[in-house]
């Protein structure tokens, strides 16, 4: 392959932004051809390394000297004008930025409070959720599907989790949306917005506990670990939004969008609804909403996939390329979208020590809102071309910014 048929390269490196993110399927497979790690230009003008082949993104995320810890590489972050350690930078003091022995601790925490069996028990108001969104729908038309179904659903989930006040919840919507948006001018004042909404909240809370994720925070002690911290509050209650939300609803609808280009899976799915959780481990390889990894540094100089990774090197892992690497059961073509697929294999959620503390409920929700909606909706396609679709253009995310479908609710929910 030439020079020019490779991916967008700025100076020997691959460019990251919104042109790449808009093909990044594609680019990664291009990428992939080449070599497993590739130098890098990210956002803000950083330089570093993707890592996009599945053996080599495993080692990366398990590797002792890749660090959460920019200290290391701050002298080339403030060269490249990046200010580090600014609050509204980002999401304060949590378990995604901490390196052991401190991830530990908070992640141990974090966990005491966060179970998956309080995900679980979540369900039936998932479901109620769903089917309360299709019946806010007009009978047919043209819609939204992304501002009708995926981004509420997932939002008044963890709104309620956490137990933030409806009268909170538009500003709470948008700002998790934007918080993520790492170069538009909406970044900074996001991430202030829900700093300063849950540290409220968090006092109320300690005032009058209830039952919820917040207050559970706010009580959670144990003898080794002691107790979140103020800051530790707030940082671990933004991870927990602003992750948890935003990857569910980018999940939905690279999902949506998936089954609405093969419609033969589609219809699989219709015909066979029990076939729904393993087909959302399936739309987690093939085009899972979290891209690639935080930033990761390296704490002394290296080699990783036979590249010199000098110390405070930037790494990132693509997530996204590693799924369609990952190994699939023999006969099984890991090229395409096969709801029917057994064991789909990915690292949509991570690898390690931080793998992802809300699989469980992300699971959960991408399951039962697809089969509503599949089960609900009996007519559904695009309403727009496919290559016409804006995509996100920064940051760890990758979805559409709307999803225009066309679109009629069946006459009653089943069963009623």
């Amino acid at each position: 392959m030439s020079a020019d048929e490779q991916c967008p390269y700025q100076g020997g490196r691959v460019d990251l932004g919104p042109a790449f993110k808009a093909d990044a399927p594609a680019q990664y497979a291009r990428l992939r051809e080449l070599g497993p790690i590739h130098p890098a230009q990210f956002h803000f003008g950083l330089k570093g390394w993707v890592v996009v082949g599945h053996d080599l993104a495993r080692e990366a995320l398990t590797h002792p000297a890749l660090l959460k810890d920019s200290v290391p590489a701050a002298e080339a972050l403030a060269a490249a004008g990046y200010v580090l350690n600014q609050p509204s930078v980002g999401l304060g003091a949590q378990m995604l930025e901490a390196d052991p022995p401190e991830h530990g601790r908070l992640r141990r925490l974090a966990s005491a409070a966060f179970t998956p069996r309080r995900s679980a028990e979540l369900a039936p108001r998932i479901e109620q959720i769903a089917h309360a969104l299709v019946d806010a729908m007009p009978p047919a038309g043209e819609i939204d599907l992304i501002e009708a179904f995926h981004a509420p659903l997932p939002a008044a989930v963890i709104a309620e989790m956490l137990g933030i006040p409806e009268e909170h919840h538009t500003d709470f919507r948008r700002w998790s949306s934007d918080a993520l948006q790492v170069a538009s001018p909406e970044h900074r004042p996001a991430l202030a917005g829900l700093h300063a909404l849950l540290a409220g909240l968090l006092r109320d809370k300690r005032r009058a506990p209830q039952d919820d994720l917040l207050s559970a925070l706010v009580a959670v002690r144990d003898e080794r670990d002691g107790r979140l911290s103020e800051e530790e509050l707030v940082g671990t209650s933004m991870m927990l939004i602003v992750a948890g939300h935003e990857s569910t609803v980018n999940l939905l609808g690279n999902a949506t969008l998936a089954l609405l280009q093969h419609p033969g899976q589609l219809a699989a799915l219709r015909e066979r609804p029990e076939l729904m959780p393993g087909a959302v481990e399936e739309f987690l390889r093939h085009d899972t909403s979290v891209e690639r990894t935080t930033n990761r540094y390296a704490a002394e100089d290296l080699e990783l996939g036979g590249v010199h990774i000098p110390r405070g090197g930037l790494v990132v892992v693509a997530l996204g390329s590693a799924g369609h690497d990952a190994p699939q059961t023999e006969g099984t073509d890991p090229t395409v979208l096969d709801v029917t697929r057994p064991n789909a294999r990915h690292l949509a959620f991570g690898h390690g020590i931080h793998y992802c503390l809300g699989a469980p409920l992300a699971r959960l929700e991408t399951t039962i809102a697809l089969r509503v909606l599949l089960a609900r909706v009996p007519e559904l396609e695009l309403a727009a071309p496919a290559g016409s679709l804006e995509w996100i253009g920064s940051g760890i995310i990758r979805g559409v910014r709307s999803l225009p479908v066309r679109y009629r609710v069946g006459s009653t929910q089943p069963g009623v």
